[in-house]
């Protein structure tokens, strides 16, 4: 009884929004400021509408960054299923938000195709292990799961969007031995690491993780768009640096590490970051002086709010996709790397937003040859303290995060018309 209640007024809807008996709007908007029920889902909504083969439009700075989307049949009981608010427009209201589009700091870019999406994650991971994976499967947005033997065997490739699960690309485990030692999850992840650097030739983890790192940097520098957060965003740019120093020594083989291993990191290799010192003492559980929260060790920062930088949609297309929320002052959040220290940030990196009043950077993006790279600080924007063993984050009931848009405007930004991302 109460599916067919459902079905009923998901019929109810569409007969209301297709405008059955009259002559019907042609476009839906998908609002995005306050009076959208479900942003998150939005989002999939979008996505789902260019992968049928539909059309869409991305109305970067008009109501928080709204849509359109085609008014039909299909679309409207999609939407209604989905509980994503959605309004038919007349072609005078069309006309009308055009018009003010073009005269403004607005832009309005087509998405043309929905991106293929992979996620770098461990074979054993939950999707409540990731921020990222959550807000995917929330918004009903389909995704393969990679590692490192796809990584390895080139198959990369075949997507155009890849997520970073929070890996430790130094092969260092985060450092977790230092409190959990005894796991069995911990045990579990040292051998599975170990027996795939075993199955591919390489000496140790850390050797296979500098691997699939610079297999990584070969995708974006190919055309690919990377989207990473928490660990992940520094440890990237370690291992891709660390080429030929054994910055991992200490667990790799029970050694120290060289004194000298923060003079011999190669820079020129990593896409981010340059010149930052790295964290020695192999009883604290932090990697460099990247992290501007150095969250596990005595100097902690605390947590206080980070701002979204303005951009203008005709200028600077990317930077405002990238950036569009209903909120430009969040909560922050912690992670491993919970943001990123100004200094070690490469010249021409663009900042997204910054702590409010540290001023390290939580958001920023740049470009690698073809593609181009995004680095989210933090590990679960609604998990502000985030442990080891907390509950699940119930998207239900964040359904308007603010910093999950963050993570899915990145998912929509590859489908934006190249001559957008161009810019």
């Amino acid at each position: 009884m109460r599916r067919a209640i459902r079905v009923l007024a998901i019929c109810a809807t569409a007969v209301a929004l297709t405008g059955v008996g009259a002559a019907p709007a042609q476009t839906l908007l998908v609002p995005m400021d306050e009076s959208q029920e479900n942003h998150l889902r939005a989002y999939g909504l979008v996505y789902w509408t260019i992968s049928v083969g539909e059309s869409a439009e991305w109305l970067l700075n008009y109501r928080s960054g709204s849509f359109l989307i085609p008014n039909q049949q299909r679309v409207v009981e999609k939407a209604a299923l989905m509980g994503v608010t959605v309004r038919p427009l007349t072609g005078a209201e069309l006309a009308g938000l055009r018009a003010e589009v073009e005269a403004s700091n607005m832009e309005a870019v087509p998405l043309e195709k929905a991106p293929r999406i992979a996620v770098y994650t461990p074979p054993n991971s939950s999707p409540w292990d990731d921020a990222v994976t959550m807000a995917l499967e929330y918004a009903e947005i389909p995704y393969e799961r990679v590692w490192d033997p796809e990584v390895l065997n080139g198959e990369l490739t075949e997507y155009e969007w890849l997520h970073l699960h929070h890996e430790d690309f130094t092969g260092q485990y985060s450092k977790f031995y230092l409190t959990y030692t005894r796991s069995e999850w911990l045990r579990e992840e040292v051998a599975r690491n170990q027996q795939v650097a075993n199955e591919f030739g390489y000496l140790n983890v850390p050797d296979l993780k500098k691997a699939v790192a610079v297999r990584i940097r070969d995708y974006v520098e190919g055309g690919g768009f990377l989207f990473a957060m928490c660990t992940a965003t520094e440890t990237l740019d370690l291992a891709l640096a660390a080429q030929g120093v054994d910055i991992a020594a200490a667990f790799a083989d029970g050694s120290p590490p060289a004194p000298d291993a923060t003079s011999a990191m190669q820079w020129q290799r990593s896409m981010a970051f340059q010149d930052a010192t790295i964290v020695l003492d192999p009883s604290l559980s932090a990697f460099s002086e990247i992290d501007g929260h150095q969250v596990n060790t005595p100097w902690r920062k605390p947590l206080g709010s980070f701002t979204l930088f303005d951009f203008s949609a005709k200028i600077d297309p990317v930077a405002t996709m990238l950036t569009q929320s209903h909120e430009r002052v969040l909560g922050d959040f912690y992670g491993l790397t919970t943001s990123f220290s100004a200094r070690v940030v490469k010249d021409g990196i663009l900042e997204l937003a910054k702590d409010s009043n540290l001023g390290t950077i939580k958001y920023l993006h740049g470009s690698y040859g073809k593609g181009s790279f995004t680095f989210l600080g933090g590990h679960d924007p609604e998990d502000p303290q985030h442990l080891i063993g907390d509950p699940e984050t119930d998207l239900e009931l964040r359904r308007s995060s603010p910093g999950y848009r963050l993570i899915l405007n990145n998912v929509l930004y590859p489908a934006a018309k190249k001559k957008a991302l161009k810019t």
